[in-house]
């Protein structure tokens, strides 16, 4: 496998036999750089939720499949994907729109999906997170671990939003990056993103809080990063002064004031996120004592 420089994306001149799934609702700023860096497939296939900008003009003369279907949530589209596409081989890489492989990454795939022996059936991936240039390395919480290549029968998702992987086989990880511009349309298009967000991370704190801490030594589970990001959620949702807390843990003890001006505003982000969850469950349990809003 050849690789040209990162400045042009990616382009492989030999292709690697993994498919890649992309899901897209009006991407049209991200989706060109996204396809930049898949060149190595020979087959990709945008899941679209019928978008109304040039997404499926790009998609179309990058030479992708195109398959449509309206959003209902993360889990459920996400499963549907991967029990109803049928994809050309038996590796699939997911992606979002506003994310680049890295040639290094590619390397990686290629490596891992070429060992026969391999007992792993999905593999994670660690993230980068921009903002305005700049790699968010300490206040994003680096390195948070992703599950991104799967073989298909092997895999789904649960939770509404942010899903979660479960995986019917052995685990690996790639120790290469995704490079993730999840503010490339802007500040307002982020905020207005994540208050949708929040609805759904307060359908699933009340869920949690119901039904009880499910896995609490999955907080101490360091070699199995969904099961601990999975409990660790969960007891976020039972701790007062979230958005608070939130903010020292990112921006004081994970050092995020040394990412500069960007890291101090994605460290208030996402504390502003954390406040809309909790005003989404204060709002979602009046709703249930039929008090008004």
């Amino acid at each position: 496998m050849r690789v040209i420089s990162h400045t042009q994306a990616l382009t492989v001149m030999d292709r690697i036999p993994v498919s890649v799934l992309v899901l897209t609702l009006n991407e049209e700023i991200n989706l060109q750089r996204c396809l930049d860096s898949l060149t190595w497939s020979d087959d990709i296939v945008v899941l679209d939720s019928f978008s109304t900008d040039r997404t499926i003009e790009i998609a179309k003369a990058a030479g992708a499949r195109i398959i449509q279907r309206k959003f209902d949530n993360w889990s459920a589209h996400q499963n549907w994907a991967v029990s109803n596409i049928p994809f050309k081989h038996p590796w699939v890489y997911y992606t979002d729109a506003d994310e680049v492989v890295s040639p290094e990454l590619a390397s990686a795939i290629e490596a891992a999906t070429a060992d026969p022996n391999r007992r792993e059936v999905a593999f994670f991936v660690k993230r980068k997170e921009m903002l305005w240039g700049r790699w968010l390395r300490r206040s994003s919480q680096y390195p948070v671990w992703i599950l991104r290549l799967f073989k298909p029968p092997k895999i789904h998702w649960e939770r509404l939003v942010n899903p979660v992987a479960v995986v019917d086989g052995p685990v690996g990880h790639l120790g290469r990056d995704i490079i993730h511009y999840s503010f490339s349309k802007g500040l307002h298009e982020w905020v207005a993103k994540h208050c949708k967000y929040a609805e759904f991370e307060a359908a699933e704190a009340l869920r949690s809080v119901k039904t009880g801490m499910e896995d609490f030594w999955g907080i101490f589970s360091v070699g199995d990063p969904v099961r601990r990001r999975k409990a660790m959620k969960a007891m976020s949702f039972r701790l007062p002064l979230r958005p608070l807390l939130r903010f020292i843990y990112m921006y004081i003890l994970r050092l995020g004031f040394l990412d500069g001006w960007p890291g101090l505003t994605y460290c208030r982000l996402i504390a502003m996120y954390e406040f809309m969850i909790d005003l989404n469950v204060k709002e979602l349990r009046r709703r249930e004592r039929d008090q008004p809003i």
